[in-house]
């Protein structure tokens, strides 16, 4: 799990104004958080399913988050991509 400071941090470097805690672009910075730490349990715990389902269902969520920004600003996508150093 995500701790409350590594999700304050994040929050705070993707936020677009000072009370932005919800946006798509937070939401996929905290999704990424929360990706990387599951990645690392499984790279540990090789036959924890579900956490492995757990993942890709969060992976699947990210990618839709992701698709939604850039279908409505493909600057702020290329942009976010950028930040969380994600692959396209």
């Amino acid at each position: 799990m995500i701790t409350s400071e590594k999700k304050q941090a994040t929050v705070k470097n993707l936020q677009a104004h000072k009370t932005d805690t919800g946006s798509a672009a937070v939401q996929a910075g905290i999704m990424t958080e929360r990706i990387k730490e599951l990645t690392e349990h499984l790279k540990a715990n090789k036959h924890d399913y579900a956490a492995r389902r757990g993942l890709l269902q969060l992976v699947g969520k990210r990618k839709r988050l992701l698709q939604y920004i850039a279908a409505h600003d493909s600057q702020a996508y290329l942009d976010l991509i950028k930040k969380l150093g994600i692959r396209r």
